[in-house]
């Protein structure tokens, strides 16, 4: 199945439904609360998934929606739209402009388009599988990477890995940072981080616990601009990956990256 320009056309109004009811909201009350899984959400979310959810019904009324705020609706065409309306809900109560609206086209398991949009800056990184990744209209590279030690890793927090995780990750932080204390990771960014290695300004983003709405849209994004997305086994993203997720902006250095993750820390 390839991906139309109707597909195309949509996964835009989509974006750019979410980001007129994301705007309203931000440095603005927003109406926090805290989800069931002790998550934020807020009237921004709901809203922006809300407004996606009507316009694909109407547009694909057979394609199935997998949504963070409404829940699952199921298809009868072997695609999925794979919605996650403020990813990074947190920077965005911080007034932070580092969250994004994810959204994904899915057939039959496999992430095939995928937009990062940072409604505030308006930013929109645009990847379609077979495609080259396009940010604002023009093309997005991401950099080549010559060595592990001094690469610019990327994770959201350090509080989203388990024990058993965390030190795999620090084992990383210690073949990237080459023993120079001042080359730690970089914290926060959710989505964003994946936009910027698109964009050839970090080199590695790795996370753990990550659902199919978190990761299905960074898969085509980061794939189109050169770099590559597999699991912390080096097995491709689908819809049954368990949410250990590895960016690499230069794929002649994952190999490395899968390694230190296996490596324990002492």
């Amino acid at each position: 199945m390839r991906i139309t320009p109707a597909d195309l056309a949509l996964a835009e109004q989509l974006a750019d439904a979410a980001g007129a009811a994301i705007r309203p909201f931000f440095r603005a009350p927003h109406g926090l609360e805290t989800k069931a899984d002790h998550s934020p959400v807020t009237h921004a979310d709901r809203d922006a998934e809300a407004a996606m959810r009507r316009l694909i019904e109407a547009t694909f009324p057979d394609d199935a929606i997998i949504g963070e705020e409404y829940g699952p609706r199921e298809g009868t065409s072997g695609r999925a739209w794979v919605l996650d309306p403020v990813d990074g809900t947190r920077a965005f109560v911080s007034g932070r402009p580092i969250f994004g609206t994810l959204i994904a086209l899915v057939v039959e398991g496999w992430p095939m388009l995928g937009i990062i949009d940072q409604p505030i800056l308006k930013e929109r990184w645009l990847g379609v599988i077979g495609k080259p990744t396009l940010f604002n209209g023009a093309p997005a590279k991401t950099r080549i990477c010559p060595a592990l030690a001094g690469a610019a890793l990327a994770t959201t927090s350090p509080h989203a890995f388990d024990e058993h995780q965390a030190d795999h990750f620090l084992a990383l932080v210690r073949a990237t940072s080459g023993g120079n204390p001042g080359q730690g990771p970089i914290y926060g960014g959710d989505c964003y981080n994946y936009g910027c290695l698109a964009s050839g300004d970090l080199d590695i983003v790795v996370e753990a616990g990550l659902k199919i709405h978190d990761f299905a849209a960074l898969v085509p994004v980061v794939e189109g601009a050169g770099g590559r997305m597999c699991d912390w086994q080096g097995d491709p993203l689908t819809a049954d990956s368990e949410g250990e997720v590895i960016a690499a902006g230069d794929p002649a250095r994952l190999e490395e990256i899968i390694e230190a993750l296996a490596c324990h820390g002492h």
